[in-house]
């Protein structure tokens, strides 16, 4: 069933002040209101923003009406106050499907690109991202494509994020991230049950990768997740003992045995600018 798509109007304000987490970023930003891929584990499910809406997380998204002279208004005021380091997509995907007819995130990447940030990580799941490559090139190396690959199992990929896309289109947007030339990582947030090669395909398949899990990388060392219900998943996926921080610390040590040194990163320090 497709999501409902609801028109918001132009937002007061698009830069979000930064912190927790995200420290070491001076504002997020987020295109949309929700998320159609709606991931089982997704933390924004235990946000407000999540939680109180009647609609399921995942069956709906609100799209964000882009005003430009507002946004260059506010682009302006913020670098005014010091360098902007955007994290861009921290509580929704910025290429969720939402995106291919109301370009939301092509339009203010397009806007930023007349007065670059300091930096900006542009985080999604979707391989729609490629569309922008021209565009994203703009930015040179202040910018960085964080792509989530979380396992190479379609059965798992199917079980925790089946609205998600598959995962031959992501390993295929990644071959053209690098073809194309653009900083970019791939990040297996959360580390997901997995076949013994995916070390082995990432290493190949990026120079820089970022591996969190559940109990790190939520916000609030696992509480939210566990309110999801993730450890029932887990068994009914038929693996439960993998629903340990002990699961990722291993693939962590494998993957940075077969990359060079600084290649690897853990949690948060992955996602810093």
């Amino acid at each position: 069933m497709a999501p409902r798509i609801q028109i918001r109007k132009a937002p007061q304000r698009w830069l979000t002040p930064a912190g927790g987490y995200l420290s070491g970023y001076s504002h997020t930003l987020n295109p949309y209101v929700g998320c159609a891929f709606g991931c089982s584990y997704c933390y924004v499910r235990e946000m407000p923003v999540g939680r109180f809406r009647e609609e399921a997380w995942g069956s709906w998204a609100d799209v964000k009406t882009v005003d430009e002279k507002r946004f260059r208004a506010e682009w302006k005021r913020e670098k005014a106050k010091g360098p902007l380091l955007l994290f861009f997509g921290s509580a929704t995907d910025p290429y969720q499907p939402a995106e291919i007819r109301h370009e939301v995130t092509r339009s203010l990447l397009r806007l930023m690109a007349e007065d670059p940030p300091e930096f900006v990580l542009l985080q999604t799941r979707s391989p729609l991202v490629v569309r922008d490559t021209e565009l994203i090139r703009l930015f040179g190396d202040r910018i960085r494509v964080s792509l989530t690959i979380e396992t190479d199992s379609e059965d798992a990929r199917k079980h925790f994020t089946p609205a998600a896309p598959p995962l031959q289109a992501r390993w295929h947007a990644a071959e053209q991230l690098r073809a194309a030339g653009i900083p970019y990582q791939l990040a297996v947030s959360p580390l997901l049950p997995h076949t013994p090669a995916f070390a082995e395909r990432l290493a190949a398949a990026a120079g820089r990768i970022v591996v969190d899990d559940f109990f790190r990388g939520d916000g609030s060392m696992g509480k939210r997740t566990e309110r999801l219900g993730l450890r029932a998943s887990y068994s009914a996926f038929g693996e439960p003992e993998l629903y340990a921080p002990e699961t990722a610390d291993r693939f962590y040590s494998r993957l940075a045995a077969l990359m060079p040194a600084g290649a690897v990163f853990f949690g948060q320090e992955g996602f810093r600018p």
